[in-house]
């Protein structure tokens, strides 16, 4: 069975019920997750909670009192690689170099808002969509989600992942915010899992980003590939692209994956030249969402944005730097709701 059609069938069953674990059969599922689990003990973690990014970035491109549109606002969801767990910087998290990045593309400054949660699952999104969205504060411009990777490894049926992920979504839609999700990374990148299990995890952790979006794209929204977190650089220079527990990402590693989502955080918001020629010689391409899907979660960087009908774009955006310079962060007070990160 293709990986395409079992990322077609876990969606399926996320929207209908059912469903199961597709290629990889239980026994080979639960032995790749004890092996995880064993690689997560035997790193260890050690880590304190993520730094508290919350607040106004490019504030340099703020008009006068009263002028101009005000500032974008930008949510951020998910799991500890969004909160940013194994920096020591606010700036250095992936929010934070999102929302500097965003003020330098808009020209425009950004309010970040970052619910994230070290340890959280996709049963976790409705909870961090409403400190965004049912306060009193208006809703997000865009937000975005990175999301699976404890899916993976506390087994949750991949269904009820997507089911749960594609709820948030429609929730952000409803209101009128974009969103652009960073799906399930590759879990055969952690180093103290072995093959043949490494390979297994790697098959696991695809077949749920590609199942995630197949959901995510019906909604109308974007998804990017973390893949193996992003590019050969993780697997060439491990020492420098994971964090000091061996397992979360450094800030060279956080700095990485914010340059892959950016492109696709402007584009959602009409910031990013579109265009309607795909580049074919960066193997761009119209696909079928399943096959696109497919494709993606294989090519770690790879956007997913819906066409028309059943179809899907297959882009590869030219990576933009995020701003070297920190422009902020101005903290946000903290009686407001929602406005600050979740610890472990």
């Amino acid at each position: 069975m293709s990986r395409a059609r079992t990322a077609r069938r876990i969606a399926a069953g996320a929207a209908y019920g059912g469903g199961g674990l597709g290629l990889v059969g239980v026994a080979a599922v639960g032995l790749v997750l004890a092996e995880v689990q064993f690689a997560k003990r035997t790193v260890g973690t050690g880590l304190g909670a993520p730094p508290r990014a919350d607040g106004l970035y490019g504030s340099e491109f703020a008009g006068p009192a009263g002028s101009g549109p005000g500032p974008l606002r930008l949510g951020m969801m998910g799991d500890s690689t969004a909160a940013g767990l194994g920096v020591r910087r606010a700036r250095q998290t992936p929010a934070a170099l999102l929302a500097s990045g965003l003020a330098a593309v808009a020209e425009r400054p950004v309010e970040l808002r970052n619910v994230a949660l070290s340890g959280a699952m996709s049963d976790d999104l409705d909870r961090q969509a409403g400190l965004l969205l049912d306060g009193e504060l208006p809703p997000p411009d865009v937000c975005v989600i990175m999301i699976g990777a404890n899916d993976v490894t506390r087994r949750m049926p991949p269904t009820q992942s997507v089911r749960h992920l594609t709820s948030a979504v429609r929730r952000l839609r409803l209101a009128g915010t974009e969103v652009v999700v960073g799906t399930c990374p590759d879990l055969g990148t952690i180093e103290p899992v072995y093959q043949p299990l490494r390979w297994l995890a790697r098959r696991v952790s695809r077949q749920l980003a590609a199942a995630q979006t197949i959901g995510v794209v019906a909604l109308g929204a974007r998804t990017v590939s973390m893949g193996d977190l992003l590019g050969p650089e993780f697997a060439a220079n491990p020492r420098e692209m994971f964090g000091p527990d061996s397992y979360h990402p450094s800030a060279e590693g956080y700095a990485t994956a914010a340059m892959a989502v950016l492109p696709t955080l402007c584009a959602a918001l009409a910031l990013w030249p579109e265009s309607d020629r795909l580049e074919v010689a960066r193997h761009e391409d119209m696909l079928p969402v399943a096959k696109a899907a497919s494709a993606a979660a294989g090519q770690a960087g790879t956007e997913v944005t819906p066409a028309r009908g059943p179809w899907a774009l297959l882009k590869h955006r030219r990576r933009r730097r995020v701003p070297a310079e920190d422009l902020g962060p101005e903290p946000l007070p903290d009686s407001l709701p929602g406005s600050q990160v979740a610890g472990t």
